[in-house]
């Protein structure tokens, strides 16, 4: 966040590392965690949404083709934008508190929830959603490549529930799977956390995604929206193996344990092998 928002004249962070060493130089090793009650506050029914949605939106498509599994994934990615976009709204603003141009001797917000009783108490509704139709845009293909890959790629590696290499197998394809997502929309995540961060310093330069990103591209070039990209897929790739490798580890627990139906593994439903 805090690269894809500087200051393209004055740029605070030379690049990830540079950024890391900053942050733990100036703010501690404390600086690093800034926003966290928000992602903590709203991943568990975001994963919820998400792999229930996509589970139940491929079983009624019907048929599990490559085609469906994007849909489906998309569908996840859609619905849980209505959390998402506060959640990252809250976490934006708290990452940024305290650091350059944003920087003031009085803290606006003391934790995640503050931050977004006071948005919603100064601007309403429409400030508790500021960034929904970029984070909409962004999320909606990004989780139809995020599935169509993770399912690609366990039936490519042959992920068998009674491989002894299954647990790698999982984490690599949900690694991969992270990566592709964030590629496949990175830019739309620079213009939300630009919009998100727009205002804070009590001016506002864009008036929506087009002239954000315009203005962006006009003053910066095209390199400004690759800004934070690295740091992005280093987050990425653990992040992602954990979570599909978990739930799909879970599920088959699940299903083997009390054999039931309906706990089909969401994420590589109707392989056909035992996962």
């Amino acid at each position: 966040v805090r690269l894809q928002v500087q200051n393209g004249e004055k740029p605070l962070y030379r690049g990830t590392f540079h950024c890391f060493q900053s942050i733990i130089k100036q703010e501690s090793a404390f600086g690093l965690y800034k926003g966290i009650g928000s992602p903590m506050m709203g991943l568990t029914f975001i994963n919820a949404l998400v792999f229930g949605v996509q589970g139940n939106t491929l079983r009624a498509l019907g048929k599990d083709t490559p085609l469906n599994q994007f849909l489906a994934g998309s569908a996840a990615g859609a619905i849980q934008c209505v959390i998402c976009c506060p959640m990252e709204l809250a976490k934006t603003r708290m990452q940024l508190q305290g650091t350059g141009e944003y920087k003031l001797k009085t803290k606006n917000y003391k934790n995640s929830l503050d931050c977004l009783i006071k948005i919603y108490q100064k601007e309403g509704l429409r400030g508790i959603n500021r960034g929904m139709v970029s984070t909409f845009i962004r999320e909606t293909p990004s989780f139809g490549f995020y599935f169509l890959t993770y399912d690609c790629m366990t039936r490519y590696l042959g992920c068998e529930a009674e491989d002894s290499y299954v647990i790698p197998k999982l984490l690599f394809s949900g690694g991969m799977s992270g990566i592709v997502s964030w590629l496949s929309t990175y830019p739309m995540d620079v213009v939300k956390s630009r919009l998100q961060a727009d205002g804070v310093g009590g001016v506002t330069q864009y008036s929506g995604i087009l002239d954000c990103a315009r203005k962006s591209y006009h003053e910066e070039g095209w390199r400004v929206f690759t800004r934070g990209l690295t740091s992005t897929l280093l987050r990425a790739f653990p992040v992602n193996a954990a979570t599909f490798a978990t739930v799909t580890v879970f599920l088959m627990y699940m299903k083997s344990e009390d054999d039931l139906p309906e706990c089909e593994p969401g994420p590589v439903i109707h392989q056909p092998s035992s996962l």
